[in-house]
């Protein structure tokens, strides 16, 4: 299974993780989400935090 996991687990203030900026709710619920649903945060969702990451 794909993540954007890289190992750098580490949540700041705003809940997102500095490795791969997915919220804690998003990685408690990785294994639980669907093929579709994992693809488009990291094709779409994930992409987008990072441009707007300061």
């Amino acid at each position: 299974m794909q993540s954007p996991c890289i190992g750098l687990c580490l949540l700041d203030r705003d809940g997102r993780c500095e490795g791969c900026l997915r919220t804690g709710a998003e990685i408690a619920g990785w294994l639980s989400m669907t093929p579709a649903e994992r693809e488009h945060l990291m094709a779409v969702v994930l992409p987008q935090r990072e441009k707007e990451r300061p």
